[in-house]
């Protein structure tokens, strides 16, 4: 009787144990999800693969974490809903902010950045002030006066943006009842609209921007307005992962410090973008 009772309490345990043990996942293989259309921070070379920052970034990521990645490339709406239901573990360009935090968990961020305005010069909207100074949005008492200043300037015009990005929500949120809003799958196609005068404005990536800039053919375009962060926007840049994948967070965490510490962020960003985008967490 007594052995049967402590067998009954061994397969008991082993009960209780089976759902977790059937749900640990070893990691070996990892599916990542990239839009392939950002430039700097991820394009499609003239080969027709996928390059940019977060390429080589990524690579290096997945060689410390010690996992095979598969990088797969897909539009930037459908990132988050493809991420939980199961195409991608993780979705790379994914910034931080509280309502994504509702629906994906993130690593901690393996870039910093700013947003700002495009303008065609000698366009339709004057331009901004502060420009190139950097503004965070929840220093409310010195950001809301410069803001509403912006506003003035943007009312009554069109103001493009990608969808599903939080530069759409701040400019939602900031312009909305004053402006058009105008979304569009990625910033290439945004762009050629400014171009061609059938938008006013874009607000995307400070560092999008500067290589947009710097490509031959777009001398008519310019930054305006401040170099912003804070608010919605989502300028801490992470790994976006589904709810409670914790081992896969932790390999990935420790892999970005490493990075950020090293340097291997900063010769990176430099590389792609002329600024250094290294995190702004401690690296340990």
């Amino acid at each position: 009787m007594k052995n049967r009772k402590m067998l009954a309490a061994v397969f008991g345990m082993i009960a209780f144990l089976a759902p977790l043990t059937a749900g640990a996942k070893d990691w070996t293989h990892v599916k990542v999800g990239i839009e392939g259309a950002f430039p700097p921070w991820n394009l499609m070379d003239s080969s027709g693969k996928l390059a940019g920052f977060e390429v080589d970034l990524i690579n290096d990521l997945c060689k410390r974490a010690k996992v095979d990645c598969e990088l797969i490339a897909g539009e930037w709406n459908a990132m988050i809903p493809s991420l939980n239901a199961g195409k991608f573990d993780l979705v790379m360009t994914l910034g931080i902010n509280e309502k994504r935090k509702q629906v994906v968990d993130f690593t901690v961020p393996y870039a910093s950045g700013v947003a700002s305005f495009l303008l065609v010069k000698d366009g339709s909207v004057s331009p901004l002030p502060m420009t190139g100074e950097r503004l965070n949005l929840n220093d409310k008492a010195k950001a809301d006066p410069v803001m509403a200043e912006i506003g003035k300037a943007l009312k009554g015009k069109t103001v493009g943006v990608v969808q599903s990005t939080s530069q759409e929500q701040l400019i939602n949120s900031y312009f909305g009842s004053d402006v058009t809003v105008r979304a569009y799958k990625n910033s290439g196609e945004r762009d050629l609209d400014l171009k061609a005068g059938r938008i006013d404005a874009g607000f995307d990536s400070g560092v999008y921007e500067t290589s947009v800039l710097a490509k031959p053919g777009n001398d008519d375009l310019m930054m305006s307005g401040p170099l912003v962060k804070g608010a919605m926007l989502a300028t801490e840049v992470a790994l976006g992962m589904r709810k409670g994948e914790t081992d896969l967070k932790a390999k990935f965490d420790d892999a970005i410090k490493q990075a950020a510490k090293d340097g291997t962020i900063k010769q990176l960003s430099e590389k792609w973008s002329k600024i250094d985008l290294t995190p702004t967490f401690e690296a340990n």
